[in-house]
């Protein structure tokens, strides 16, 4: 008995059912990777930058061979004066900035997601605030060391997570409106905290102390800054782009995702958590640094869209980019010009972010 004829593929419809599937899967995992993959050479580039130039001029080969004997692998003799600068100064510097600069950007993406408002920033749960406070009362008592002023930053952070949370379960609602309530309120009184802290400063100095740290800075960031923000940082970060999908699904509105498995609720509350925590870990460790959570998810979502398992981590790498830049352009500045990292953010970001709000409003129009 001959064996049946096998259907033609392109009279049944099969192939053409198939291919723009394909080549839509095919397109986005080349978007992904080619987004992904220029910002990793941006970040590279902008990092090699900002650790060759200074008042101590290190050439980038000699970058590299410091580098590289680390890794034990001898590219060339370096001078020890070099090998100081690169190792102790410049390195852990431009570390705190990547993963300060990683953690804004994600937090603010994750932020802006949640509460469907292009303007929320890293910020607007209160956390930023609590960190003030805590990094404040420890310049004041004099216990401003290197490791007791972040650490008191980040203890102020996670009570201020816990006290918006806990203020928002005595009204029996857990949901975004009523946190970003506590979180305004909250956000307001720790201000004035901060301002009476300002106003009965002890002396000249912690004035000096105060101002500098509430204006953002990564001076004098060592190894233990970088310990300090480093495992914080990553597991954020590693947390938060495993609910891209989850992110992706939501923005078909809490029926269409709950209908998809997704617990809307807790998905939301955790990403919550998480972007409050990277700020917190953040700040802790540069004061506060304004516009890199509102620029960076901007720009990445006009160039590549609103897909979050592109906009997460694309997000986390402008972020970092955009702060070592930034950071690197205050060192450089001309004497007798001083500037902190966080003014220079600013005056950059602001009218980067004006101009993107146009342009995407004129996109739309």
């Amino acid at each position: 008995m001959p064996a049946p004829p096998v259907p033609d593929r392109a009279v049944t419809g099969d192939l053409p059912a198939r291919s723009p599937r394909r080549r839509s899967r095919r397109r986005a995992v080349v978007t992904l990777a080619a987004t992904l993959g220029g910002l990793v050479v941006l970040l590279v580039v902008a990092g090699g930058v900002a650790i060759s130039l200074g008042p101590v001029s290190v050439p980038p080969g000699d970058v590299v061979a410091i580098l590289a004997e680390h890794l034990g692998v001898p590219l060339g003799e370096v001078t020890t004066r070099e090998a100081l600068v690169v190792e102790q100064i410049r390195l852990p510097r431009v570390l705190v900035a990547v993963l300060v600069g990683a953690a804004l950007g994600l937090a603010g993406s994750v932020m802006q997601a949640l509460f469907g408002n292009p303007l929320a920033e890293p910020g607007v749960t209160g956390v930023s605030a609590g960190a003030a406070v805590g990094a404040v009362l420890a310049i004041t008592s004099g216990a401003a060391g290197t490791f007791v002023l972040p650490a008191a930053a980040f203890a102020g952070a996670l009570l201020t997570v816990g006290a918006v949370y806990g203020i928002a379960a005595l009204s029996r609602s857990r949901g975004l409106a009523t946190v970003l309530l506590v979180g305004i309120a909250l956000n307001a009184l720790l201000g004035a905290v901060v301002s009476a802290l300002v106003a009965n400063a002890p002396d000249e100095q912690s004035l000096r102390g105060i101002v500098f740290w509430l204006q953002g800075d990564l001076d004098a960031r060592t190894w233990e800054h970088v310990r300090l923000v480093l495992l914080p940082v990553l597991a954020g970060v590693a947390a938060t782009v495993v609910f891209s999908r989850d992110l992706n699904v939501m923005l078909l509105g809490d029926d269409a995702a709950r209908t998809s498995g997704v617990d809307v609720a807790r998905t939301r509350n955790v990403l919550l958590v998480l972007a409050s925590l990277l700020t917190g870990a953040a700040v802790s460790v540069s004061g506060v640094i304004g516009f890199v959570g509102l620029v960076a998810p901007h720009v990445i979502r006009l160039i590549a869209g609103p897909d979050h398992r592109l906009l997460l981590p694309a997000s986390a790498l402008l972020g970092a980019v955009f702060l070592v830049s930034a950071d690197t352009a205050a060192r450089m500045l001309p004497a007798p010009v001083t500037l902190q990292t966080g003014v220079v953010t600013a005056l950059a970001g602001a009218p980067v972010f004006l101009l993107l709000v146009l342009w995407s409003r004129r996109s739309t129009a």
